[in-house]
């Protein structure tokens, strides 16, 4: 006895491949917003802790981690640090420094930082550790190269580079870290306010010069850095 085998009509065939295609394309799409969401948080950090520094600054006349007067003004356990080199004017250490959860008087001023942005309200939290982007990088500044002996990401040693103050975040996918240069600046990797180094390791140490130009492989992963 014979039996008619039945395959699938060219109408069904086309019908699962449109549904294919709807599904592929809201996978895409979903991808695509999540990395636009985070796009906009990256540049929200850069924005959110420009503001909260011009606000210490404005209410109390000094730099939030060289404030000369921390330790009188926040009292309460655990008492606000003052470094031995506050009131200097320059915020000194690394954006990437190991910062203890409770400052202690060896606490750098990069950590201090965020201690006496927190404790003024301005940024939220407690505590003296960096905050991190929404890449799990991590969120710092420094002033110029972090170590006092030159600037950073310039064009040559000391020539061109950030000498003063900077925010830096790390981690950054290569989309990101172009979209967030483009939208804040000149979308350059080594030139303008905001500048990028390709990382070899997570939340590297900032180089002095700035070199070569943004590449979106899709593997590539930068650090950025804005000028305040």
């Amino acid at each position: 006895m014979n039996r008619t085998q039945k395959g699938f009509t060219l109408v069904e065939i086309a019908i699962v491949l449109v549904i294919i295609g709807l599904l592929l394309g809201g996978i895409l799409k979903g991808q695509e917003m999540i990395t636009q969401a985070k796009i906009k948080n990256v540049v929200a950090d850069f924005s959110g802790v420009s503001a909260a520094y011009y606000g210490y600054q404005d209410r109390y006349r000094a730099l939030p981690g060289d404030d000369p007067n921390a330790a009188t003004r926040w009292t309460t356990v655990p008492v606000a640090i003052t470094s031995a080199t506050a009131g200097n004017g320059v915020v000194t250490g690394t954006y990437n420094a190991a910062c203890p959860l409770i400052a202690v008087a060896a606490t750098v001023e990069t950590c201090l930082w965020w201690d006496h942005l927190r404790r003024a309200g301005f940024v939220s939290g407690t505590g003296a550790q960096q905050p991190f982007n929404s890449i799990a990088g991590m969120l710092g500044v420094q002033t110029g190269d972090g170590t006092g002996a030159g600037t950073a990401l310039g064009t040559a040693i000391n020539v061109g580079g950030f000498g003063g103050l900077i925010i830096c975040s790390a981690n950054l996918s290569d989309k990101i870290a172009i979209a967030v240069d483009t939208q804040m600046d000149d979308g350059f990797l080594v030139s303008g306010t905001v500048r990028g180094q390709l990382q070899v390791a997570p939340n590297p140490n900032i180089a002095a010069i700035a070199a070569g130009v943004y590449t979106e492989s899709g593997t590539n992963v930068y650090t950025i850095c804005r000028s305040l």
